[in-house]
Formats: structure tokens, C-alpha cells, sequence
């Protein structure tokens, strides 16, 4: 997993309320369980008509979404069935943050599992950010994962909460697992320090 220390990037304002995981990526597209191709199908029934030619008004379509590795959504983020395909397919697609005045649990934890960082701010700077999106496309947004900040272009630093644990694993670049793994050795040490455990099963 790629690590994640500071990010500033333009962003994209996706203003909507409730989008749920479907919306982000519909089931049809579940086929596979590789994740690397999902971005290409990353909110497909809003990014194309219903010919299959991409939609100019989509903001995902036009040129100030180029490049743009920030997404600031609409409240209660990632709803609905729990795929991890959802993080995947904005992963893939180039977003690394996605911002919201609240997440669904189980998106949070698949996101930060996966390297995504869901960035939760108050219902007045997410209002901010669509504001700021529509009067200066392309202005961008500054995280930084170890202060726990966002920053806006005025200036104006708004801090967001992650749990130590899942903040150690981006700065590192691992996922839960791979902590695990990481820290072989001492649980190994530890296991030594105790007597072997008794299979009662087998007791009559």
C-alpha cells in the first residue's frame, strides 16, 4: 500500500448526498476480485449516458477534474452494502482522499484499509469546499495525514479525526495485516514468555 504523509491536490465537488457504495460502483461491475481496472466503471451510471458515450455535464468528464486526487462529496458518504470494491474503484481511478461531513462505518474502515483517507469535516466546511469548487475550479486542498489537517486555499486549516492505529498504517503504507506481520517477532516473544496452552477438547 503506497504511503500517505502529505497530499495537496485539486479537488473535485461532487455536492450529493447518500452515495452509496452502488453508486460509486455498481454490482454488475463485482464480477472480478482483482482491483486494479474498477476505476474506469467509478460512478458509471452518472459518468455515462445511457449510449455508453461519457456525459459532458458529469463533473468526473470535464477538464478541471484532470489530475485531480481529492474528492469533497455531500453528507453520509458510502451508504448501503458493504463492498470493498467501492475504495477500490475510487483508488484506481486516482483519488486518494475523499471528504464528507460523515462516512458509513463500514466504507471508513474498507477505505482506510486500502490506503483511501476519508477526511470528515464539519457540515460548514464541506459547504465551503462545494463554494469554493464552483467560484475557483481547480483550486486545491492540502492534507496532511501526520497533523491531521486540511487546509484550504485562504489559509484556513480545519483539523479531522482518524484513529491512531489506521493513521500509523498510511504514514507506513500497510494495512491491518501487514501490522500484524510487521510485528512477528514480538508477538513471537511474547508467546515464549507464557506456558504452551492445554487443547481441553481432548480432556475427558
Amino acid at each position: 500500500m503506497e504511503k500517505f504523509t502529505i497530499l495537496t491536490s485539486p479537488f473535485v465537488s461532487l455536492p450529493l448526498e447518500n452515495i452509496d457504495t452502488d453508486q460509486i460502483i455498481p454490482a454488475r461491475f463485482l464480477k472480478g476480485t482483482r482491483r486494479e481496472g474498477l476505476g474506469k466503471h467509478l460512478f458509471h451510471d452518472w459518468r455515462f449516458l445511457p449510449g455508453g458515450s461519457p456525459d459532458p455535464d458529469f463533473i468526473l468528464n470535464r477538464p478541471e477534474a484532470e489530475g485531480a486526487k481529492i474528492l469533497v462529496a455531500g453528507d453520509n458518504f458510502g451508504c448501503g452494502s458493504s463492498r470493498e470494491h467501492a475504495p477500490w474503484a475510487l483508488l484506481d481511478f486516482g483519488f486518494r482522499v475523499v471528504v464528507s461531513s460523515s462516512f458509513a462505518d463500514i466504507f471508513r474502515n474498507n477505505a482506510l484499509e486500502n490506503g483511501l483517507l476519508p477526511v470528515e469535516v464539519d457540515a460548514e466546511t464541506l459547504g465551503e469546499l462545494h463554494r469554493l469548487a464552483r467560484e475557483e475550479p481547480g483550486a486545491a486542498l492540502t492534507v496532511d495525514l501526520t497533523a491531521r489537517i486540511l487546509a484550504l486555499p485562504g489559509g484556513r486549516q480545519v483539523k479531522f479525526p482518524v484513529d491512531l492505529f489506521h493513521q500509523r498504517c498510511l504514514l507506513e503504507g500497510f494495512d491491518s495485516l501487514g501490522y500484524l506481520l510487521g510485528i512477528q517477532g514480538e508477538i513471537e516473544g511474547y508467546e515464549k514468555t507464557h506456558p504452551p496452552r492445554v487443547d481441553t477438547s481432548r480432556l475427558g
